[in-house]
């Protein structure tokens, strides 16, 4: 048993798979609590560790905050230069690209993004101009 191997070894046999499969995309499907993201951690602490890949060329993606926070504080714990690496919500880095690509699209970085709440009130006030 390799040292890699060893630092995984509380994973089940699939989840094994998913982490050493480095070359090419790895789809995980499973249920709430089931180690989705156990495994995503492990995987990419296994390409940094083991596999010699810059962690300034991993971009992780989750849906919440607190799930990119998880991320980073595992990723941190397994030694693997987390800081270096962007981990973040689907929405803060698309946020991120808008900006940095603001002025090509003919805006400025410090455009707003509205809330539900924000769009109704900004619908309501143009159809109250148009009366």
């Amino acid at each position: 048993m390799t040292q890699a191997r060893s630092s995984y070894s509380d994973l089940n046999v699939e989840q094994q798979k998913a982490v050493e499969a480095v070359e090419g995309p790895v789809l995980v499907l499973a249920g709430a609590g089931s180690g989705k993201t156990r495994v995503l951690t492990h995987r990419i602490a296994h390409m940094v560790n083991d596999c010699g890949i810059l962690p300034s060329t991993i971009l992780a993606i989750t849906f919440t905050n607190k799930a990119a926070q998880e991320m980073k504080d595992r990723l941190y714990d397994m030694h693997c230069n987390a800081e270096r690496m962007t981990i973040a919500t689907i929405h803060s880095m698309c946020a991120r690209i808008l900006r940095k690509e603001a002025v090509v699209l003919g805006y400025t970085p410090a455009f707003s993004i509205y809330t539900d709440v924000d769009s109704d009130r900004l619908l309501k006030r143009i159809l109250l101009d148009k009366r």
